[in-house]
């Protein structure tokens, strides 16, 4: 693990956590981090690569909270905001470029992306005061992907994970993203050898999509967020989420909170809620997008946001900050 060059300056100024996007993240030059925070590497122990991370450091002895951000699909390593939050809360912050935008096999969710973001929270954890109790996750998008992908491949880590308008099947996806004639499509198949429709593709795609794999996350306090017209407005649609939540339902014993078949359906194909589904509704202040509609099943909550694909930082840092992991 080799400092790198601390950052002079912001490149990009962000006035809120709030980031919009109409699709999955469109390509992003590398952000410039602010003040405090070191650009380092981290060496890999499965594959020995060295990868960029934004590290922040705990500026105290006594340990403090760990943020683990994840980048979104076609972006790289950074995130200014929550940096800059985190240095206000005194917490310490990683952001691990886990082999950049989705478009080779080393990215997308492999074992070796999955090891990058474990060897980042460990140097942290190494070379800082961690609460162990309080390793939180977040991401939005394709950061979202990696988070649930993340929660199932460590739960012992995690004392919450905010996923923003995650991708859960990429079989769908695909299928989804060349309908529309978006780029993705073709990512995907960069990173899994091909189009699905083989027995060696379509093992590929599976492994790299969280929902057939959540419930190994029994137990983790997961918060799924999504914009109720993603997929319409936006590149991934909403039931991508849902089926997460009915997924994650299930693994801790509430399968009864699951949303029935038919209602998913009707919220993926027509942007709007179910009469039967219109009064679980909550009003959360200090949010860019009111809530729609809240459901927890066990340490699980979906929120469905007046929105599109975009994530809104902010109300997810709150949430994480009221969890804890009781330690064993």
């Amino acid at each position: 693990m080799k400092p790198g060059p601390r950052a002079l300056g912001l490149a990009v100024c962000l006035a809120a956590f709030a980031a919009t996007a109409t699709a999955a993240d469109p390509p992003k030059k590398a952000t410039e981090p602010p003040p405090g925070v070191q650009v380092i590497t981290v060496r890999n122990t499965l594959d020995g690569a060295e990868e960029p991370v934004w590290f922040l450091p705990n500026p105290s002895p006594e340990p403090a909270p760990l943020l683990v951000h994840l980048h979104s699909w076609s972006s790289r390593l950074g995130e200014v905001a929550l940096a800059r939050d985190c240095a206000k809360r005194g917490w310490a912050f990683v952001s691990p470029n886990f082999r950049g935008p989705n478009n080779r096999p080393e990215a997308c969710g492999s074992r070796v992306a999955i090891q990058d973001v474990l060897d980042a929270v460990a140097h942290a954890r190494r070379a800082t005061a961690v609460d162990p109790r309080r390793i939180y996750l977040i991401g939005g998008s394709g950061g979202g992907h990696m988070a649930l992908m993340m929660a199932q491949a460590a739960p012992g880590i995690w004392a919450g994970v905010s996923a923003w308008v995650p991708i859960t099947d990429l079989s769908a996806w695909h299928a989804f993203s060349k309908q529309k004639g978006s780029r993705y499509h073709t990512m995907m198949e960069q990173a899994c050898g091909g189009p699905p429709g083989t027995p060696a593709t379509d093992a590929e795609y599976r492994a790299r999509s969280p929902l057939f794999f959540l419930e190994r996350a029994k137990g983790v306090p997961i918060d799924l967020q999504v914009g109720i017209r993603d997929g319409h407005e936006g590149s991934v649609p909403v039931s991508h989420a849902l089926r997460a939540f009915n997924a994650l339902a299930a693994a801790n014993g509430h399968s009864a909170r699951a949303l029935p078949a038919a209602d998913i359906e009707f919220i993926t194909a027509q942007a709007r809620l179910p009469e039967a589904l219109a009064a679980e509704k909550v009003d959360e202040p200090h949010r860019r997008r009111p809530v729609l509609f809240r459901r927890t099943a066990g340490p699980v909550r979906l929120t469905i946001f007046d929105g599109a694909h975009e994530s809104d930082f902010a109300p997810a840092v709150r949430w994480l900050a009221e969890q804890s992991r009781p330690l064993p």
